[in-house]
């Protein structure tokens, strides 16, 4: 299983896009992830990731605790499903892939910039990686 975190438009924050380097580097140890920009017009992620499990990131999805969250990597990896979670940029998720997701899901009702819901993610998948192979971080 390989996890894939893609989201839509420019990184720019130092900080964010540091939080989110420690924790993927960090959930390396367990699972295969990366991150990566992508711009919908010119990237097939449904082509590409026909396979995966897909969740989008968006306010009015479901909303998720810790342990639903952890649940919900731990199914794929004993499906051995990749998992790609897509993050929309300031005028969030395109429209037409909305339908296309297995699940939207909400980190917080309340709205937050992209690049810090993308540190928020990056955070929560070291969380699950590490709840299923024992450690403590979870506590």
């Amino acid at each position: 299983m390989k996890i894939h975190v893609y989201y839509i438009g420019k990184a720019r924050d130092a900080f964010s896009n540091g939080l989110v380097a420690e924790y993927l580097k960090r959930t390396s140890r367990y699972l295969q992830c990366e991150t990566r920009e992508i711009q919908p017009g010119r990237f097939d992620l449904f082509g590409r990731h026909a396979t995966a499990f897909k969740a989008f990131l968006d306010p009015a999805g479901k909303r998720m605790d810790s342990a639903q969250f952890t649940a919900m990597v731990a199914k794929a990896e004993l499906e051995a499903r990749d998992i790609v979670f897509l993050l929309g940029g300031a005028d969030g998720l395109p429209e037409e892939w909305k339908p296309r997701a297995d699940l939207l899901l909400s980190l917080s009702p309340m709205t937050f910039p992209h690049e810090l819901a993308r540190a928020m993610l990056a955070e929560q998948i070291y969380r699950a990686a590490t709840g299923m192979r024992g450690h403590p971080y979870p506590r």
